[in-house]
């Protein structure tokens, strides 16, 4: 049992380019890329002045997300701003999550040492993968807020000497703002991860019949996991660019 099922916990490197170790999870990560762009240009390819049918259901989709937006931040004109981050991280996040359900992902690799190290692991099990996208989220949510306050009105969200309950409570929200890169990483990582391990020890056991069903449903998580990267993306930018509150 212990030959025919093996779960690491790290990505295993594939191979090193100039000392950099490669991984499945890195592969998986520009075919999800590739295949945006791909998406892309198909639909960018077609678009015209009357729409088909799969360009009206992007442009529903699209002015959909944009009036939420707009409605959150309070400015159609920020909506536009933001919206080409918040597509693309929900867009990254989802179709990497699809992508792991494609034959061969995990059932192609190399043989090393007795045991299979997979040509492409899913893209959230790898902590390095969730630490940027939370790395890029948190560094446009802080620089949102100093463009659109300036920097010393944006530090007295966190700094303040008027009373030391104020004091007190900037510095617990500062705390609170850098945590928000372990919580946007380890939230991805665990769900995406969690969800793997659940699933490839069900295929071990019960290979015929329970895996269907746990795949449909994390279809699903992929989904809202994306969904809510993406949405606390965005309700933190509008965080970042509020005033101070007195």
């Amino acid at each position: 049992m212990e030959e025919g099922l093996h779960i690491a916990l790290a990505a295993e490197p594939l191979f090193y380019v100039w000392g950099v170790p490669v991984t499945g999870a890195l592969l998986l990560t520009w075919v999800a890329m590739a295949a945006l762009v791909a998406l892309g240009y198909f639909v960018g390819r077609r678009a015209a002045l009357v729409p088909g049918r799969l360009q009206t259901a992007f442009e529903a989709i699209f002015e959909y997300i944009l009036d939420y937006m707009a409605a959150t931040l309070e400015s159609a004109a920020l909506a536009r701003r933001y919206f080409p981050l918040i597509a693309t991280i929900f867009l990254f996040i989802f179709a990497a999550n699809m992508i792991n359900f494609l034959p061969g992902v995990e059932s192609i690799g190399v043989n090393e040492g007795g045991r299979l190290i997979p040509l492409l692991r899913p893209a959230g099990t790898d902590l390095n993968v969730t630490l940027a996208l939370a790395m890029i989220s948190f560094l446009v949510i802080e620089i949102s807020g100093i463009a659109a306050l300036g920097f010393l009105k944006y530090g007295r969200k966190f700094i303040t000497l008027k009373s030391p309950v104020n004091f007190a409570v900037g510095v617990l929200e500062l705390i609170g703002n850098l945590a928000r890169l372990v919580s946007f990483s380890f939230r991805l990582f665990g769900n995406i991860f969690a969800g793997h391990v659940l699933i490839a020890v069900i295929v071990f056991f019960v290979p015929l019949v329970l895996p269907v069903p746990l795949m449909i449903f994390e279809v699903f998580v992929g989904f809202m996991q994306a969904a809510i990267f993406a949405l606390l993306t965005l309700v933190f930018i509008k965080l970042s660019i509020s005033e101070p509150a007195h």
